[in-house]
């Protein structure tokens, strides 16, 4: 379904709307026209554009109408190429999955929970209309495994919000883990069938967040070749199993809305890692979106990877 709808191949904007200083020049100068462009030559149908509540609210939670206007003006861009959205909610009052964001209590409070339901509701009443080339992705990365009895709940109200006005758009919905695809098998069957369960994939960890310093998972001056790292398309498989069941059990799409490799590894290793994931997202009819266009430690527009670029893309 993905496929026919144009969400099959992405790549994500990270750092635009979302992981970054929110000064006027990030905003408006980041991504730009020429940047749309180059990423539709590249053979994508789709961008993902992670945005944090904090664009559109202010602190007291009133609504910020220069931030729905960048975000509109986001859209249109990206239709003028050619490419859909997924419209991603980044950051919510209350919760981030980056702890260095101190946004707490989310999972605690149902004020918060309600200012979540709310804002998805101005988004639908908003957006709703752009069903054809826009689709909603709830929340990024829940974290601890101990949220989802409340994710669940406040995932299906959420959509039933939604519903009022936007009946039409794809809903994608991950779980906990940071969206971990081992954590698919726990979230509710589907209110609906518009509904895309949602997982990322940085496996193994210790290659593609090699050298990374914002994580305790990695000591940053380790490193590991793709070929000591025993990656392999039935490590995928294996990993991607109990995802795929639970997908066909409910016949839901399934969507990698997260993948990449940190700029520390060699541009050869990259792509050995890009065409073993890819070979397997093919097999199982599994769309994604890569991260990230540029820069965030991830670029695939860096000039590092200018020399591969072209067989990278094959892999998308």
């Amino acid at each position: 379904m993905l496929k026919e709808k144009g969400f099959y191949k992405g790549v994500n904007l990270g750092g635009w709307f979302s992981q970054c200083d929110y000064s006027e020049d990030r905003l408006n100068n980041f991504i730009t026209e020429p940047d749309i462009e180059k990423i539709a030559s590249w053979g994508v149908d789709h961008v993902r554009i992670p945005v944090d509540y904090n664009i559109v609210e202010d602190e007291k939670g009133n609504y910020i109408e220069k931030g729905f206007e960048r975000i509109e003006n986001a859209f249109a861009l990206c239709k003028k190429y050619g490419l859909n959205v997924v419209f991603d909610l980044h950051k919510t009052a209350g919760f981030s999955f980056d702890f260095g964001e101190k946004e707490e209590g989310f999972f605690e409070s149902e004020a918060l929970q309600e200012r979540f339901l709310r804002l998805w509701e101005e988004f639908a009443r908003r957006f709703g209309k752009l069903h054809e080339t826009v689709v909603f992705e709830l929340l990024n990365e829940v974290t601890d495994k101990e949220y989802i009895g409340v994710w669940n709940k406040v995932s299906a109200e959420c959509v039933k919000r939604i519903r009022k006005y936007a009946p039409d758009t794809l809903i994608f919905i991950g779980s906990y883990w940071n969206n971990s695809v081992e954590a698919v098998k726990d979230l509710e069957k589907p209110a609906d069938d518009k509904i895309v369960y949602n997982f990322h994939c940085y496996e193994p960890l210790k290659f593609t967040h090699q050298g990374a310093y914002w994580t305790p998972l990695i000591k940053p001056e380790e490193r590991v070749s793709f070929e000591d790292s025993e990656i392999s398309a039935e490590y995928f498989e294996k990993m991607f199993a109990e995802a795929i069941k639970k997908a066909k059990e409910y016949n839901v799409p399934l969507y990698c809305g997260e993948y990449g490799v940190i700029d520390v590894v060699s541009p050869e290793d990259t792509v050995s890692w890009f065409r073993t994931i890819n070979s397997v997202f093919e097999k199982y009819g599994i769309a994604r979106c890569a991260w990230c266009y540029k820069e965030m430690d991830f670029g695939l527009s860096d000039k590092r990877l200018d020399g591969v670029r072209e067989e990278l893309l094959k892999y998308l």
